[in-house]
């Protein structure tokens, strides 16, 4: 039967394990973005492809670098939901 602590842990988890994989995603590109910004401000160069492109290539890279582990971290998370479906739900 799902009881309040059951949701309240599956959800707390999911959220949990969603933000771990965004901040694997997004840090990088943040501090990629952040150096990038600076340069721009130090040489008053303000082209947005310059900008633009190394956030997209950071991001790219850290999909290259950690997809294989945020796969396997998605799958386990719901391979954690879908065998507690049956005892959460009768």
């Amino acid at each position: 039967m799902m009881t309040p602590e059951a949701a309240t842990t599956l959800i707390a988890n999911a959220v949990y394990i969603t933000g771990l994989v965004v901040c694997v995603l997004i840090v990088p590109s943040l501090i990629g973005g952040l150096i990038v910004s600076i340069f721009q401000a130090a040489t008053q160069i303000n082209e947005q492809m310059l900008s633009f492109l190394p956030r997209l290539l950071i991001t790219l890279g850290m999909l290259l670098f950690a997809g294989n582990w945020i796969l396997q971290t998605l799958s386990d998370l719901f391979v954690q939901i879908f065998q507690q479906a049956g005892t959460l739900i009768g």
